[in-house]
């Protein structure tokens, strides 16, 4: 997506050829008419979804974006965080590495929101790794719910996420990919 990819261009930071900083509009501040681009750029390329998957906290404002354009489905988000509210019996469960933070987190699903009638579209902000990814996929297959695909808003193929993801079968789809970084700057895979 053109738009994107110039503003990562002028306004994203690379940290130590690994990292691309984007939170002054994508996940720290919002530039809300650019979301809203994304996700309808996302969701064009998903039909007879029933809900919308993601994580907790960057990944929501996306997913709500995407179920907008497709007529409002419920979103449901992976809580990161134990709860004294909820009945641990009744959650999915899955271990996620987060890479630009170098920690593992329990993420819980409550399973009155995924069930085997549900065909889910998962959506973040980012696709580096796929652990985020692989972690929401294993909460889907607890619940028995077919997998549509993977919407990021930005994937960096160098770091293998998406082709483990298309190797398990599963469509993966990304407003922007990145190539590589190169001198400090982006090389989208377009580009290439």
């Amino acid at each position: 997506m053109e738009e994107l990819e110039t503003r990562i261009k002028q306004d994203g930071k690379i940290i130590n050829n690994e990292i691309l900083k984007i939170d002054s509009f994508i996940n720290h501040q919002i530039d809300v008419n650019l979301l809203n681009n994304i996700s309808k750029y996302l969701a064009s390329n998903f039909k007879n979804i029933t809900k919308i998957l993601t994580i907790e906290t960057s990944g929501i404002a996306f997913a709500i974006g995407v179920s907008q354009c497709l007529g409002n489905i419920p979103v449901v988000f992976a809580k990161k965080s134990k709860s004294k509210i909820v009945d641990e019996k009744n959650i999915y469960t899955a271990r996620v590495h987060s890479f630009t933070k170098n920690v593992d987190n329990v993420i819980s699903v409550d399973k009155r929101f995924l069930s085997n009638n549900d065909n889910i579209l998962i959506v973040d902000d980012f696709l580096a790794e796929g652990n985020a990814a692989f972690g929401l996929i294993d909460l889907c297959h607890q619940a028995n719910s077919e997998i549509a695909g993977i919407a990021v808003v930005v994937e960096k193929r160098f770091q293998g996420g998406r082709e483990r993801i298309e190797h398990a079968g599963i469509k993966v789809v990304s407003a922007a990919s990145i190539d590589h970084f190169e001198n400090n700057t982006v090389v989208f895979y377009n580009e290439k």
